[in-house]
């Protein structure tokens, strides 16, 4: 598929795909959401790809849903429009976002759909859809709480506001903030961390502590524990252990 709304590059382990709509500060519009979505399959399918970057170009991550095209969005065309943070979510690799700019409303959402966000100093968060007379739909309400509580979630989407960068670190939103300078440097030091690990011990990770996210303390724990044991029938498990003991860097095949 050629892409003219984003920007997919693959460098060794490590798949970025790039939101590039500057000009609409990288908003949503329903191309770009079928472009994402291609782009996801192909990285899910590409086994030398260990982990995924997602970032934008110019002074924006994502600044929500291209408003322009809200007026023919029926209800049955909203429930049927490609949620990307749930294909960022069900996707068995790690992914980063890189928070260049302005990360609102859908672009707020993939984010936080996202496996570990690393925010430029220029970044700003918010759930602003209250400003329009409509409510996050992309997981904004559901995936805010779980991440910083529900009293500071409320907060943020009944006033629209947008926050800063350190603001969103201190509540617990981001794990990090960086100078603008850094930022794909940082994202891409920790996308290569983890890319030297286990592939099928990552995928299992993942599920793990998303499924957590969703259920019971106790059906998580069962849960995890399954995955363990799957862990233990892993190459990589024989692998991992043999070089522990022979003081050596592991050779993981992803299976």
């Amino acid at each position: 598929m050629a892409y003219e709304n984003i920007i997919f590059e693959k460098q060794e382990q490590v798949a970025v795909i790039t939101f590039n709509r500057p000009e609409a500060m990288n908003a949503l519009n329903n191309q770009t959401r079928a472009e994402f979505a291609a782009a996801v399959k192909e990285i899910e399918g590409d086994e030398t790809i260990k982990v995924l970057i997602l970032t934008g170009s110019g002074k924006s991550f994502v600044a929500g849903s291209d408003i322009k095209e809200f007026n023919a969005t029926t209800p049955y065309v909203a429930h049927n429009i490609v949620r990307l943070g749930a294909l960022v979510e069900k996707l068995p690799k790690p992914v980063i976002a890189a928070v260049n700019g302005f990360c609102l409303g859908g672009g707020c959402e993939i984010a936080m759909a996202c496996d570990l966000i690393i925010a430029s100093e220029k970044a700003k968060f918010g759930q602003p859809e209250i400003n329009l007379g409509i409510i996050p739909g992309g997981g904004g309400t559901q995936r805010l709480q779980r991440l910083i509580g529900p009293h500071r979630a409320k907060e943020l989407i009944f006033t629209g506001d947008i926050i800063r960068a350190e603001e969103a670190e201190r509540i617990g939103l981001v794990n990090r903030v960086v100078p603008m300078e850094e930022l794909m440097a940082a994202a891409m030091d920790v996308a290569a961390k983890i890319a030297t690990k286990s592939a099928a011990a990552l995928k299992l990770a993942k599920q793990a502590i998303n499924k957590g996210m969703q259920t019971s303390l106790q059906d998580g724990l069962d849960y995890e524990y399954e995955m363990y044991a799957l862990a233990l029938s892993l190459e990589d498990k024989k692998e991992g252990v043999s070089a522990f003991l022979e003081k050596r860097k592991p050779n993981f095949v992803g299976r």
